[in-house]
């Protein structure tokens, strides 16, 4: 996986732009001057265009704002399906046209874990996108900290039993879970690497269940999985507290991110990509860099890639430059053949349930 660590210098790209101005007689200062300002800025788009770092046509892309993320819309599904009884235990589901099978996108969205911020309805335009791709898409609502039973240990369990009501209907709607990619953005970046590494929870968690599907690829847009060393940070950022976040504390239970920060459920045996924007203030690269850095000295595939010039919010935007980027790496892990299950630690595994495809 290429990684891509900040914009190229244009004039390296451009020798062109290294040339020296040519000398104006005096009564055409003015106007060479404009021109030579327009020949240069056309040529720095047309650079940047030719690197990858700009749209091939049309006015240079502004990051997206948080107001442009509001506005994201999409196609509808063609179902939307329960998968508990509260009202935001539910999933949407988007088809292909023609027969299946069909290679499945589960997306987890983001909001700051808290209602109010956007979310699923925002992921209508990559579900949309991927759809036309020939990809199935299973759009994961789930409890935020501010809804009753969300936050730990309900929030965890709702992605928990998602993945396991799309396994129930894989048969019915031609879904290949063999070939499946896990797709959480800002919040839910979290929630699907966690999924990754379900089968090293410790004993005695209430996030111990049975596993119906297990993840072995993932992308993580702009996510923060490290709850340990990213607790200060969503905190500021986010406004979300760690007892709200990761539960509390008590005589069985002394370590709360134990159970729900995807950095301590390494090694999971899962491809992991990183994507962030150049410019996102939520999620810096930086993050990635250390959460891939730590996921690779455990024995997992790790791969990180940094958007020129985009934003927190660009990582979810079909029409932003970023998709260009994001797609291939969904596609090439839907390629990708199936993991084996990591090592489980001695007695804490959680088991797997017999019966369905591991990959």
């Amino acid at each position: 996986m290429q990684r891509m660590t900040g914009v190229t210098d244009p004039a390296r790209t451009c020798p062109a732009l290294l040339r020296p101005a040519l000398k104006t007689p005096p009564g055409r200062r003015r106007a060479a001057s404009r021109s030579r300002v327009r020949g240069v800025r056309g040529a720095v788009t047309a650079c940047l265009a030719s690197a990858g770092l700009l749209p091939l046509s049309g006015p240079c892309a502004a990051p997206l704002t948080l107001a442009d993320y509001l506005r994201l819309t999409g196609p509808a599904p063609q179902a939307h399906i329960a998968y508990g009884p509260q009202p935001s235990q539910f999933a949407e589901l988007f088809l292909p046209a023609g027969d299946g099978p069909f290679a499945v996108a589960v997306l987890v969205h983001g909001g700051c874990w808290r209602l109010g911020n956007g979310g699923l309805a925002q992921l209508h335009d990559l579900a949309g996108a991927l759809r036309s791709e020939g990809i199935a898409v299973w759009n994961v609502e789930y409890r935020r900290v501010d809804e009753p039973g969300g936050g730990y240990p309900g929030m965890y369990q709702d992605a928990s039993a998602a993945l396991a009501r799309l396994a129930e209907l894989a048969p019915q709607y031609q879904l290949d879970t063999g070939h499946l990619v896990a797709i959480g953005h800002s919040s839910g970046g979290l929630l699907v690497q966690w999924l990754a590494g379900r089968e090293r929870l410790p004993a005695g968690s209430p996030l111990r269940e049975p596993i119906a599907l297990p993840v072995r690829k993932v992308v993580s847009l702009g996510g923060l999985a490290d709850l340990r060393h990213q607790r200060d940070r969503i905190q500021s950022v986010r406004g979300v507290s760690e007892r709200q976040l990761a539960g509390p504390l008590g005589k069985t239970r002394t370590d709360r991110f134990a159970d729900t920060s995807a950095a301590e459920l390494l090694p999971n045996a899962s491809h992991t990509v990183l994507i962030n924007g150049a410019v996102d203030e939520i999620s810096p690269p930086q993050v990635a860099a250390d959460f891939a850095r730590r996921a690779r000295a455990k024995g997992d595939r790790a791969d990180t890639l940094v958007l020129p010039g985009a934003s927190h919010f660009d990582e979810v935007s079909s029409a932003s430059p970023a998709w260009r980027q994001i797609l291939p790496v969904i596609r090439g892990l839907l390629a990708e053949p199936g993991g084996e299950p990591p090592p489980p630690p001695a007695d804490t595994a959680s088991p797997v349930l017999p019966g369905r495809n591991h990959r």
